[in-house]
């Protein structure tokens, strides 16, 4: 007599997407430490020329242009819930808001560069110049990366009515990237807006 034995059950994986994505991000967090280690030890060898510098900038309006880019996490993350839900409507509605969102911040940072051109300050300035420019420079580089994944994501929702797997995948991991630059982002406003 032969006896049934249970299908063996393999506990669910994470994603390979999402672990090679969270393992970038790693790598990332790396490179931002490395451009927070300059910004503070250039900031170290000239604090009157930082004191000075710090003066041009417009407060009021970077924390305006903040508050967009962490609420366009709140809308990021919200239509991952849609995504998951299988809402693509949603999902879709969701990301062109963080979309817009995204673009109205990288547009606050050309306006922004724009005024400091105008009062002098250019990345060949001096010391305080270049570390403003390198570091909210290639912060600005990678929230359009993040605008390019959202909309890579969001022109794939339009091949399907249905979200397959990989597609809630890919809308979670493109959320996963959004969060870090906005976490670098805030980060970023306090160094070097908020520090005096």
């Amino acid at each position: 007599m032969t006896t049934a034995t249970a299908p063996t059950t393999h506990p669910a994986r994470p994603s390979k997407v999402a672990v090679g994505t969270v393992v970038w991000l790693a790598s990332e967090l790396m490179f931002f430490a490395g451009l927070f280690a300059m910004f503070f030890t250039a900031r170290s060898v000239s604090p009157e020329l930082w004191a000075e510098r710090v003066e041009l900038l417009n407060v009021p309006f970077a924390a305006a242009n903040t508050t967009i880019l962490v609420l366009s996490s709140v809308t990021a993350q919200l239509g991952v819930f849609a995504a998951e839900r299988g809402d693509v409507p949603l999902f879709r509605r969701w990301t062109v808001i963080t979309f817009m969102m995204g673009s109205v911040f990288i547009a606050g940072q050309v306006f922004e560069y724009a005024e400091l051109v105008h009062k002098g300050l250019l990345i060949s300035s001096d010391p305080y110049g270049s570390m403003f420019y390198v570091t909210t420079g290639f912060h600005a580089l990678h929230v359009t990366g993040g605008l390019i994944a959202f909309l890579y994501v969001l022109l794939r929702s339009y091949q399907t009515r249905r979200f397959t797997h990989g597609q809630v995948t890919f809308a979670v991991v493109a959320s996963y990237y959004w969060h870090f630059v906005d976490v670098v982002w805030i980060a970023l406003f306090a160094a070097i807006y908020l520090l005096k």
